[in-house]
């Protein structure tokens, strides 16, 4: 019997469950096709997470259950996330094992400032106020004693297996690893905080482990931030592409677009954490968790390696 569930097979789902495992810890991974990493210790099942009564069923016996699943793209997570999330914290109710959840930054809305954990959530973009809205519902079942739940924020992802459409630094690179020019949709030039993949997954197995990190967010510790201009040129100094070639596209000219493109009209509601300098203090999951962020240089190497092969591919 899986002591771990997982939900999701992205890549913060994946190299979670590879974490665990590798500690000698039996997860089951659920997605709805049944995909996911194939190793020793992880059992692979297909599944409808916002099915409640069958993702209960899954999570007895589990001591965690983490929910690293993403409805997909903007437009869907209207409809997508309330079942998943009501689905999740079911099945934590039900089966008594601590629900984790994966979650983001979108929920502070704009700040000024560093961002920390206990920052109210003021979101100024439906995404974020959905997020904020679904942390509350599950926080007040913690609260109530129905369940025992905690959440994981990070910032925008980097690392060798995030996709080159999961983001736009990875959207970015796929142009100037290429040698190709690159369109931002704001500055390049704002510090940003950026997640490494497997620090994420150290955090959420540092939450789902001690009791002291229930009915609190944390911030997933992160590197010092860095501009999208110097990430890009840091990659491909790396890579060998040299330095990367950035074309701003005027917000006019995204605003008539996203007048026809869905995806578009919602990127444009969260730019804000790329017009302005969007930074995150992880530090407090340090301190009392002893979660510390791979080094940068690591992180870089390994990133360069692999979406350098992917833009040449």
């Amino acid at each position: 019997m899986a002591t771990h569930l997982v939900v999701g097979a992205g890549p913060v789902g994946t190299a979670l469950a590879l974490r665990l495992a590798r500690a000698g810890r039996t997860v089951a991974v659920v997605t709805r096709s049944g995909r996911g990493p194939e190793r020793p210790r992880v059992e692979r099942v297909a599944l409808d997470a916002t099915d409640a009564q069958a993702l209960a069923a899954a999570a007895r016996g589990a001591g965690v259950l983490y929910n690293c699943a993403n409805p997909g793209s903007y437009q869907a997570w209207e409809r997508g996330w309330p079942p998943l999330a009501a689905a999740a914290l079911h099945a934590a109710e039900t089966s008594g094992a601590v629900l984790v959840t994966l979650g983001n930054l979108y929920g502070y809305g704009p700040v000024d400032g560093v961002m920390t954990r206990g920052l109210p959530l003021a979101a100024s973009d439906h995404k974020g106020r959905l997020r904020a809205r679904l942390w509350q519902e599950a926080l007040a079942a913690h609260r109530a004693g129905r369940a025992r739940v905690t959440e994981a924020r990070a910032s925008d992802y980097i690392g060798p297996t995030v996709p080159a459409s999961h983001g736009l630094l990875p959207m970015y690179a796929a142009s100037t690893l290429a040698g190709k020019t690159a369109s931002v949709m704001a500055d390049p030039d704002q510090p940003h905080t950026w997640t490494a993949v497997d620090d994420v997954a150290a955090t959420l197995v540092a939450l789902g482990a001690d009791d002291r990190a229930w009915g609190s967010p944390w911030i997933v510790p992160a590197n010092p931030p860095v501009t999208v201009r110097e990430v890009l040129r840091q990659l491909g100094a790396r890579a060998g592409t040299g330095e990367p070639r950035l074309r701003r596209v005027p917000r006019g000219m995204l605003r008539a677009g996203g007048l026809v493109v869905p995806l578009l009209r919602e990127a444009l509601g969260v730019l804000y954490q790329f017009d302005r300098p969007f930074v995150a203090d992880g530090s407090a999951a340090t301190r009392e968790f002893g979660v510390r962020p791979t080094p940068w240089a690591e992180v870089l190497d390994a990133t360069a390696q692999a979406w350098r092969a992917r833009a040449a591919g």
